[in-house]
């Protein structure tokens, strides 16, 4: 049977746009089982606006857990947001949506990351982002990585603005002298640079991510091959807590990589993860298998013996057509795309219809 793409809303054009509900499959009669289908959740705009939980999204997760606690339906939340590591992230939203969270229950727009440990373990890499990116890595395994942040402070006058902006011009006695250098950054390259969230100042790092780029690792040095480069996202904008739209990671790379392509001869060569990357999709459909496995136990089948079993559903719920929904159709063949316009009770009522 052939499914197909329904719109039932015209979602671009709603300024406070309903979640969008992806399913890989048509829903069925013996839904009442366990652990027949799992569910994907954006965080921003949908369970969150900023820190506020949404709606009755704290009531409608408790839902998919059981009386003892233990969880009824696998589900994650898949996001192109982060900054901090999934064990940081996993407790935040526990605490703000009162259920317990698994660190693999959530999956950022840097968790790939962790693939490329083997590559630049032992290298000397950067970060950047909001929150503590370098943490970020650092917990992923990477040995040797700084913060552009820290990167930047041992080279004197990389960022030729930095005495005019608030946050640095600290009376001269208050101000911190760089440390001495971890690593010696003074001769040895970069290997590699890690977008990790969005920048907070996106002049400086245009800058040195440009010197970086530019001299093959080393800034001042002579043009040499670029690094290799990696976003975690590259969602043009994305929902916050003001009622429209806040610019994402996407809009940093277009800034980056017009300005780059200025003034280097050669363009910039990047590699992005993230929504709408169909390796996200497939990763979060075998991080719910694992979920269903160990946490969802269904005695209806396999003989009482717990275990997974093939999903019949998998649901991405979502507030961005152009991400949630576009990964989700380059992975799924067999798709139908239901926008419903839910609102505070959006997940309750999905429940009630399985």
């Amino acid at each position: 049977m052939r499914f197909h793409a329904t719109t039932i809303s015209r979602v671009s054009q709603l300024k406070n746009r309903a979640p969008v509900l992806f399913q890989s499959s048509q829903l069925r009669s013996n839904h009442q089982k366990r652990c027949n289908f799992g569910i994907a959740f954006d965080i921003d705009g949908v369970i969150l606006r900023g820190r506020v939980p949404t709606g009755g999204s704290p009531q409608a997760l408790r839902r998919l857990y059981g009386d003892s606690g233990e969880l009824k339906v696998p589900y994650l939340f898949l996001t192109n947001g982060g900054g901090v590591p999934e064990t940081k992230r996993a407790k935040e939203l526990s605490e703000l949506l009162g259920v317990n969270i698994l660190p693999s229950q959530v999956v950022q727009g840097h968790s790939p990351f962790r693939n490329l440990l083997k590559k630049f373990e032992n290298e000397l890499i950067i970060a950047t982002g909001k929150g503590n990116p370098a943490l970020v890595m650092s917990e992923y395994g990477f040995k040797k990585v700084l913060s552009l942040e820290e990167y930047a402070s041992y080279f004197e006058s990389i960022d030729p603005v930095s005495q005019y902006k608030r946050w640095t011009t600290a009376p001269v006695s208050d101000r911190k002298t760089p440390a001495v250098p971890r690593y010696d950054v003074f001769s040895e390259r970069i290997k590699a640079a890690f977008v990790v969230s969005d920048p907070v100042d996106w002049g400086r790092d245009i800058q040195v991510l440009c010197d970086i780029l530019r001299s093959g690792g080393l800034p001042g040095d002579a043009n040499r091959n670029q690094p290799p480069l990696y976003f975690a996202a590259d969602d043009l904008e994305y929902q916050a807590a003001f009622p429209s739209e806040r610019l994402g990671l996407g809009a940093f790379r277009i800034a980056l990589e017009s300005i780059f392509n200025i003034i280097n001869p050669k363009g910039l060569e990047y590699v992005s993860y993230g929504k709408p990357n169909p390796f996200v999709f497939k990763n979060a459909e075998a991080i719910l298998s694992q979920l269903q496995s160990s946490s969802c136990i269904d005695h209806s089948e396999n003989n009482g013996v717990s275990g997974s079993h093939p999903f019949e559903t998998l649901y991405m719920i979502g507030d961005n057509p152009s991400v949630d929904v576009k990964g989700a159709r380059q992975v799924f063949s067999e798709e139908k795309i239901i926008m419903q316009n839910f609102q505070q009770t959006w997940l309750l009522t999905l429940l009630r219809r399985q």
